[in-house]
Formats: structure tokens, C-alpha cells, sequence
């Protein structure tokens, strides 16, 4: 089932028990997926699916960080129901040690050796590890590795 079917039948679904949060999330995702469909003049692959859906996460978070700053409680729960949502639709998170073994072979391969190098790595993690690990934690241990 592709995403846009799982989209429906979960919005659907989350219509008839009443979850508004859930509704919201999947209706956002939703025109997000056709305003870049529509951008890009034809369908989606399902690389730029998972582009889109990385966005919205990353949109998400920085909303949470900037709601948890101003003291909106109200808001930031909102917030973390719907980000927990679009989290549902991405592949399974890589941990710390699963990205850290990446690029020990990403750094192999490369022949990097030091910080000069960063840029190099962290284009290739981010193509290996798109939607399948947080380009914060990428970045926070390519530097790690390599510093």
C-alpha cells in the first residue's frame, strides 16, 4: 500500500474515533504530499515522500522547541501528538550505534581522515541514512568521528 492510501485510510480512521490531533496531522501531511506533487508536475517517488515527510517532522520539532520556550503548554502537547503522528509514517529509526557503524564504513570508503573531510561524509550519511536517522545526530557524531 503506498503512502498516500495508508494517508486516506488512517485519516479515515482517525475521523471516526473522534482523534482530532491525529486528523490534523494526516490532513497536513496530506496537502503537504499534493502541494509538492503539484511543484514537481507529476507523482511523488517515494524518496521525495520520505523528503516531505522529513520536513514535516523537522517543522514539527523546531515548533515544539519554540513553543517550550515561550512557556505554551497548550500548544507544545499539540504539537508533540502530531509529531509522534508523521513520526508513524517514517522507516524505523536507526540507533546511535547502528549510524555510528554507517559511518565507519561511509569514512572507509571515503578514505576521509579528518575534519576538512565533513562535508564529503555527511553528503554521503544523509543520502545512506535519509528519513532513517536525525541529521542533528548525523551531524552531532560525523564531527565526533571526524574532529
Amino acid at each position: 500500500m503506498d503512502l498516500q492510501q495508508r494517508l486516506l485510510q488512517d485519516m479515515q480512521a482517525a475521523m471516526k474515533a473522534g482523534q482530532k490531533e491525529r486528523l490534523a496531522a494526516i490532513r497536513l501531511l496530506r496537502a503537504q504530499l499534493k502541494d509538492a506533487a503539484i511543484a514537481k508536475g507529476g507523482p511523488l517517488s517515494p524518496e521525495e515522500e520520505l523528503q516531505v515527510l522529513t520536513s514535516a517532522v523537522k517543522k514539527r520539532k523546531e515548533s515544539i522547541a519554540a513553543f517550550a520556550a515561550a512557556g505554551r503548554r497548550d500548544l507544545l502537547e499539540r504539537e508533540q501528538e502530531q509529531l509522534a503522528t508523521v513520526q508513524s509514517y517514517l522507516p524505523q529509526q536507526l540507533s546511535e550505534e547502528e549510524i555510528a557503524r554507517e559511518f565507519g564504513e561511509i569514512i572507509t570508503q571515503l578514505g576521509a581522515a579528518g575534519i576538512k573531510d565533513l562535508g564529503r561524509v555527511m553528503a554521503e550519511a544523509m543520502k545512506r541514512l535519509r528519513g532513517r536517522a536525525d541529521g542533528k545526530v548525523v551531524q552531532e557524531l560525523a564531527r565526533r568521528r571526524l574532529g
